[in-house]
């Protein structure tokens, strides 16, 4: 017999990493020194954290195929917007592939990552989001049934959902009656 508790889905947003909740650099960011947290990305994750969404990171990060950097740099990044955002992000996922290096499921715009965090919080896909940068982003969301939210600089009407920066996708979700 299933326990109530696992019977209960939860929601969630999905976050890119670059251009989302750091500032885009066009390479490679990975040193703390050069880890600059987007204006109003505390603000978006604490109103999401009030509307009770996990608040998952999920980041391709090549660049440690590469051999540019390491997983303790990113992990350090991480530390770093943790601490400017009151530690509200409840996961990391990140898939360090490269696809000149190898074959990989979990970057995007394949959607492991996704899965898997679908699967460890127990989480109900069409109760989810993903706000990303990149149209790969978008493409991971939808092959798992999550809704994307494009922000940043793209021509209008690139995609259904799109908004200026997190903080006004924060609150274009809690105020969408697209989602139940």
């Amino acid at each position: 017999m299933q326990s109530q508790n696992s019977l209960i889905k939860n929601k969630a947003v999905f976050l890119d990493r670059d251009g989302v909740l750091n500032v885009e650099r066009g390479d490679y960011t990975w040193k703390t020194l050069d880890f600059e947290v987007c204006p109003g990305v505390p603000e978006a994750l604490k109103l999401l954290k009030q509307h009770g969404y996990h608040l998952i990171v999920v980041t391709n990060q090549a660049g440690i195929t590469k051999g540019l950097y390491t997983k303790a740099d990113v992990l350090a990044c991480h530390e770093k917007l943790q601490a400017a955002c009151g530690n509200a992000l409840d996961a990391l996922y990140m898939a360090p592939g490269h696809p000149s290096h190898s074959e990989s499921l979990s970057r995007k715009p394949n959607s492991l990552m996704l899965e898997r965090a679908i699967a460890r919080f127990n989480l109900e896909p069409a109760a989810c989001w993903l706000v990303g940068d990149q149209p790969r982003d978008i493409e991971a969301a939808a092959k798992c049934g999550v809704t994307g939210v494009l922000v940043g600089p793209h021509p209008a009407g690139t995609y259904i959902h799109q908004q200026q920066d997190l903080l006004a996708a924060a609150e274009w979700i809690i105020n969408s009656q697209v989602k139940v």
